[in-house]
């Protein structure tokens, strides 16, 4: 399935940040749900702040408009005022970005656990992310620091206990 671009995207001045600050809140939220509706579609979960001028989120080649690295970001500390970005280092060249929080995916991996019946289940973290039984689920494929955010997120709500295991690290479902 192919991405599908906003109306706003084919839309030239939708690359240069707008002065009016209504304006410029409307478009940068427009930015932040492009940028993540991207990532998610590619499962993207790390960006390179260079890579990202050059990527077609920012770069629009058609229409010959790219938005500049100020502009870049100034989105990315939009996505990180909403918890959605997370910088790597502190030179800001690197960043996590998180589509769906850590206490999502954790809501969505217990809803899957509680609907196949495996309540005080043990698992490997390779199992969960990359077994059989998950292929068709949304988290299958799942980084490993989302994932064990995801399972710490559980873990303080009590529903999960990450454990230490001789291969690794597993998850208790409670």
């Amino acid at each position: 399935m192919s991405f599908e671009w906003p109306w706003q995207y084919n839309f030239p001045p939708f690359f240069t940040l707008q002065p009016n600050v209504d304006t410029r809140q409307k478009q940068l939220a427009a930015w932040c749900s492009l940028a993540l509706s991207y990532c998610r579609h590619h499962k993207l979960y790390t960006l390179d702040i260079m890579e990202a001028q050059e990527s077609p989120v920012f770069n629009h080649k058609n229409i010959d408009r790219k938005l500049s690295m100020e502009a870049i970001l100034i989105v990315f500390e939009e996505l990180r005022k909403k918890g959605n970005l997370e910088w790597l280092d502190k030179n800001k060249t690197r960043c996590l970005v998180m589509w769906r929080r850590p206490e999502e995916w954790g809501k969505l991996i217990y809803q899957w656990v509680s609907q196949n019946g495996m309540v005080n289940t043990v698992f490997t973290l390779y199992e969960l992310i990359n077994g059989d039984d998950t292929e068709r689920e949304e988290f299958h494929g799942l980084e490993d620091w989302m994932l064990i955010r995801s399972l710490q997120a559980l873990q303080m709500d009590g529903k999960a206990e990450v454990i230490s295991m001789d291969d690794g690290k597993g998850v208790k479902f409670f």
